[in-house]
């Protein structure tokens, strides 16, 4: 059950049947979070510095003259470390999600909202880049509170202008970046020194995109972690017992009470100092427990040790445990479900590590020419015509050549016998298969056909060969 105080200043505590951003009226609680410091702080500045970097500098890397690492959804293409993958190997990314999926699972069970605290984009963007450039513009949160409380003035309302116009800068330019994941750099760039009339529909895309991004930061902001993501509402089903999450140790904590120095203390640690209420981005107080909102930033970690150094108390009061471990002081371990998550995405890491490896680069289909029956050629032999579909998914041109594998026969191509394949498409081959009457003992006979480049046998289709009746 989730608990607030519904006020700072009260002990009294009630059920909480809203959202923490949301009134007892149901208007929207602006959340003013205090600066955060402290250890885990600073290993998250510096975990995101690495984020951002790789964010915006992927796309700028290259590797054999592609992009490094490309999603381009409107053509089917995708480069994933060199490697390109088209529609035709749609099969690995479903592996892929179904791997991701089942990780986020077992990541979850075991160290709960993890992800949320320290690489979620939406969380490393807004409190690691929107919300330091608001303080660097507007000052800081209590400042904030206060000046947005009274009458606007003409230096506060200038402020507010640059602030929205950074923002909105800043939101244009990870809308770009994220177009080059689609597009590539490259293309970017090129598109951006062409006339704007020749790009209306993307320019469009782009500016809508930019204007949900300048949204999310500047107005909806802790609402996306709250009530819109539904990460946060599926991990109150993957949650147990034995969950590494942000937790208060009540056992040590209660009974809270302010400090008096002229007493022996008989109450708990918590002196109810509401540090940690305060530096929360969606305003909860971890000491009711783990809630929804949590998004797991240790901001309250590193505003409970402050505290607990400067009265010389052991710090940890606020820490990463398991229920488990402080209702029981039971060590962490893993359980039966979490066995199971483990088993279970070792087997698809090694299914999809073999997708990948044994993936080919040419992808060869053959069939016969619907409608077609065989041709007689001479007193001796049997023709059928087919058609090849060859997906070359390399940037490089290169000759094939098409050879029959366990059946004597010929292959006789309707325009050359050695074909050429363009890079990174797919190409259409029409040819004749001859085999004498004496090798067609049925209807239909099985046959295999060998793609060769250079020489060297790359993969082998199977198909029918159709003859008359026996």
């Amino acid at each position: 059950m989730n608990i607030e105080s519904e006020s700072d200043n009260s002990n009294n505590v009630t059920f909480r049947d809203r959202v923490s951003s949301v009134t007892k009226t149901g208007l929207r609680k602006w959340i003013y979070a205090a600066k955060p410091k402290g250890k885990f702080y600073k290993y998250r500045t510096a975990l995101s510095f690495v984020y951002l970097l790789v964010f915006f500098m992927l796309p700028l890397i290259k590797f054999n003259g592609m992009p490094f690492f490309m999603l381009n959804f409107p053509e089917g293409k995708f480069i994933v470390f060199g490697n390109i993958f088209w529609p035709q190997d749609f099969f690995i990314f479903a592996v892929a999600m179904i791997t991701f999926i089942v990780f986020v699972a077992l990541f979850t069970v075991i160290y709960g909202r993890l992800f949320c605290g320290w690489v979620c984009p939406q969380t490393i963007f807004m409190e690691m880049v929107f919300r330091k450039i608001e303080w660097w513009i507007e000052g800081t949160p209590s400042q904030q509170k206060k000046n947005n409380k009274g009458e606007l003035t003409t230096k506060q309302l200038i402020k507010k202008v640059i602030k929205h116009i950074v923002f909105f800068t800043l939101s244009f330019l990870i809308a770009n970046t994220f177009l080059a994941y689609i597009i590539s750099f490259d293309e970017l760039i090129k598109i951006i020194s062409e006339p704007i009339a020749e790009h209306t529909l993307l320019l469009t895309g782009l500016i809508i995109f930019t204007l949900l991004f300048y949204s999310v930061y500047a107005f909806v902001r802790d609402i996306v972690c709250t009530t819109i993501c539904p990460y946060g509402r599926l991990q109150g089903v993957l949650f147990d017992k034995d969950t590494m999450q942000i937790s208060y140790d009540y056992n040590r904590g209660e009974p809270r009470g302010k400090i008096n120095k002229k007493e022996e203390r008989t109450k708990g640690d918590c002196i109810d100092c509401m540090r940690c209420v305060h530096v929360c981005p969606t305003g909860i107080d971890i000491r009711n427990g783990v809630q929804m909102e949590c998004v797991g930033c240790t901001a309250c970690i590193d505003a409970c040790d402050a505290v607990m150094t400067k009265i010389n108390l052991p710090t940890g009061l606020i820490r990463y445990a398991s229920e488990n471990e402080i209702a029981k002081k039971e060590k962490f371990h893993f359980n039966g479900r979490m066995k199971a998550y483990t088993t279970l995405l070792i087997i698809l890491t090694v299914i999809m590590g073999i997708l990948v490896v044994t993936r080919k680069n040419v992808d060869t289909q053959i069939s016969r020419v619907k409608g077609q029956l065989y041709q007689e050629i001479g007193n001796d032999s049997l023709s059928n015509l087919f058609n090849a579909t060859v997906l070359n998914k390399t940037r490089n041109e290169f000759n094939i050549e098409l050879k029959l594998e366990n059946t004597p026969g010929q292959i006789k191509m309707v325009s050359n016998k050695k074909t050429l394949l363009s890079k990174e498409s797919v190409n259409e081959l029409t040819f004749f298969i001859c085999i004498n009457k004496k090798e067609i003992h049925k209807r239909a006979t099985d046959i295999k056909v060998g793609v060769y480049k250079n020489g060297e046998l790359i993969q082998t289709v199977k198909t029918v060969f159709l003859g008359p009746f026996m």
